[in-house]
């Protein structure tokens, strides 16, 4: 088990999450960037994450703070722990959600997530890594933001999804797959074309197996393709519970390809 951090961040979500008096505010951001790469989940996905997004949401962390954590996040990407990797995505989105945007942070992320290979979900010491989860969440994130091309976030959600891997998704990981791309696919500005290659070279590959057991990266390319043929039909939620439908681009022509696609398999 890994030792206690210096604050007892039990007691700051407990008044309202009110910042400790007497601590610098960047010291206590940097406590709570180790202890969301830290192995023990109790630590790592306890009370810290609950104060980071918090002080995210409520901008207690803004300006050049947020910016400085935003990039050590995206060099997290490297790091050699995959728990340090995939909650890098989820801090990475607390930012970019509240309109922060480098395009460093898009590189780094788009030469993560589709080389990712340890996409397990739960583990019975490091608890929740969910890297493609994350990944996914962040993806539509990206997706979503008006500073990002929707273009390339789409063919790298093609690109993770025809990685070759031998897990197989689980925790509704195709669903948040599918929600993401939804929420890039509601961009106005995608062209007919840019809404539908990505979908027609993931059809390409998924032909090729057509008979026999299907690989691991198949069924979840397929499962994630019937969860976006839903939201393609009944629109995507912009961000979450509450939050407006959105209807996606030229849904029809995407509901189309999507059918034609899933025929084979």
């Amino acid at each position: 088990m890994s030792a206690p951090t210096a604050t007892d961040w039990s007691e700051v979500c407990a008044r309202d999450f009110a910042v400790p008096a007497g601590r610098p505010l960047d010291a206590l951001v940097d406590e709570l960037a180790a202890a969301l790469a830290d192995p023990d989940p109790l630590v790592r996905d306890g009370d810290p994450y609950a104060v980071l997004g918090t002080w995210i949401e409520r901008d207690v962390v803004a300006g050049e703070l947020r910016t400085a954590l935003g990039h050590r996040m995206a060099a997290r990407f490297g790091d050699p722990a995959i728990e340090a990797r995939s909650f890098a995505a989820l801090v990475l989105d607390m930012i970019v959600s509240r309109g922060d945007h480098d395009p460093a942070w898009f590189g780094a992320f788009a030469r993560w997530y589709p080389a990712e290979t340890d996409l397990r979900g739960h583990h019975p010491e490091l608890g929740w890594l969910h890297a493609a989860a994350h990944g996914a969440d962040l993806l539509g994130t990206f997706g979503r933001h008006p500073a990002v091309a929707p273009g390339p976030v789409l063919d790298l959600a093609a690109a993770r999804l025809l990685a070759r891997t031998d897990h197989l998704f689980g925790q509704r990981e195709d669903e948040r797959t599918a929600t993401g791309v939804a929420r890039t696919l509601t961009r106005p500005e995608l062209t007919e074309k840019e809404c539908v290659d990505w979908v027609e070279r993931s059809a390409a590959a998924l032909a090729d197996h057509r008979r026999g057991p299907a690989p691991a990266w198949v069924s979840n390319c397929a499962r994630t393709l019937r969860a976006l043929l839903v939201l393609a039909r009944t629109g995507v939620r912009a961000a979450g519970p509450g939050t407006p439908l959105l209807p996606l681009a030229h849904g029809p022509a995407v509901t189309d390809t999507l059918l034609r696609a899933l025929g084979p398999v």
